[in-house]
């Protein structure tokens, strides 16, 4: 297990993936533009009443955005782990369920402060409305987008310290929603995403915990809060 956690979020397998100074300035231009149209887009979503049919098309516009910026900043790779290095699949899922573990025992806490337990409840209404299996689809697409665009695009950005930019810029462009928990639980997420995009040299890993994650606490946080 340890072992694992080392692979997956410390130690790093040796790669070049280095832009040219101008793919890196081009990739900074589309970041910053991707990020106010995300951050604006995630705000709009976000206010739509539950149950309100828009909020559908919005949060998949909100995937798009993420994705098409990722895609255009320039390259982006998957990343391997481990002493024989290897596409990271299962330590990620693992990693995931564990931090997904954490959240739910943080939610026995919260739901007795009732300022925090609203802004939860506020985030969950969401769940309650419209099919299961288009909010798990939603859920995902919004993840992998994510995880592509801060972990790839915007990681491959930033020369220095990659790992606290890209989680301040992740927490920054999900406080404009002004749900604080929400911001808590990306400052969390974007720690460990980005301690294992630093560690594989890409997106996958973040991904795979993202979603993984993401779909845990979409089902399972409802029965504790």
């Amino acid at each position: 297990m340890l072992r694992s956690l080392r692979h997956s979020l410390v130690e790093r397998v040796p790669r070049d993936h280095r832009d040219t100074p101008a793919g890196l300035r081009r990739r900074q231009v589309v970041c910053v533009l991707t990020v106010l149209v995300g951050a604006v887009t995630l705000a709009w979503s976000l206010r739509i009443e539950p149950g309100n049919p828009l909020f559908y098309p919005a949060t998949s516009a909100l995937a798009a955005v993420w994705t098409v910026g990722a895609f255009a900043s320039g390259q982006l790779h998957l990343g391997r782990i481990g002493d024989v290095p290897r596409r990271p699949v299962w330590p990620p899922i693992a990693l995931g369920l564990a931090l997904a573990g954490v959240f739910v025992v943080g939610a026995l806490v919260v739901r007795e402060i009732p300022f925090l337990a609203d802004r939860t409840q506020d985030v969950l209404e969401y769940a309650d409305e419209g099919p299961l299996a288009l909010l798990v689809v939603i859920t995902a697409v919004n993840g992998i987008g994510e995880e592509l665009f801060f972990r790839g695009a915007v990681y491959a950005a930033i020369p220095r310290h990659p790992v606290v930019w890209t989680t301040l810029a992740y927490v920054l462009a999900t406080t404009v929603t002004g749900n604080p928990m929400l911001s808590f639980a990306a400052l969390l997420l974007g720690v460990v995403v980005g301690l294992q995009r630093r560690a594989s040299g890409g997106v996958l890993a973040p991904i795979l915990t993202h979603i993984t994650w993401s779909l845990a606490m979409l089902l399972a946080l409802p029965l504790v809060v």
